[in-house]
C-alpha cells in the first residue's frame, strides 16, 4: 500500500517579492533556498519539512475563491487576528462577516485573509 504525507504547496503570484514580503511579514515564515533549480520561484519554510513556494508568474490571470485555500493552525487566533489588526490586514469569517472570527461546529476557531494575489488563507486552532 502506497502512504503519502504533505510535502508543499506552490502558488502562482504576479510578484514574486511582493509575495516573498507579505508572508514573512504576515506569517513569520522564513525563505529557504530553492534547491530544485535556478528559477525565480522562492521558498519559504511551513516548519516540520513542508514548505511554500511562490511562482513568479507576472502575466498569468490568478482566479480564487474562498473555498479554494490553505489552513495553517495556532495555539492562539486571537492573538494572530491582533496581529492582522496591526497590519491593517483585512479578514472575515467563512461566511464573509468582515473582522469576524468563526467557530465550526466541531468547536475550532477560524479566520479567513487573502494574500496580495488574492489566495485565501486560514488560520485556526486545531491543535
Amino acid at each position: 500500500m502506497l502512504t503519502f504525507s504533505f510535502n508543499h504547496i506552490a502558488l502562482s503570484v504576479k510578484d514574486v517579492d511582493e509575495a516573498v514580503q507579505f508572508y514573512k511579514k504576515v506569517l513569520y515564515l522564513k525563505e529557504i533556498k530553492n534547491t530544485a533549480s535556478n528559477s525565480k520561484t522562492r521558498w519559504l519554510s511551513l516548519g516540520e519539512n513542508k514548505q511554500l513556494h511562490l511562482i513568479p508568474r507576472p502575466n498569468a490571470e490568478i482566479k480564487t475563491n474562498k473555498a479554494v485555500h490553505f489552513a495553517l493552525t495556532t495555539a492562539n487566533v486571537s492573538l494572530f487576528v491582533s496581529h492582522l489588526n496591526a497590519l491593517n490586514i483585512e479578514y472575515t469569517d467563512w461566511l464573509d462577516t468582515p473582522n469576524k472570527d468563526y467557530v465550526r461546529k466541531d468547536g475550532i476557531k477560524q479566520v479567513y485573509f487573502q494574500d496580495p494575489n488574492g489566495y485565501w488563507v486560514e488560520i485556526n486552532d486545531d491543535f
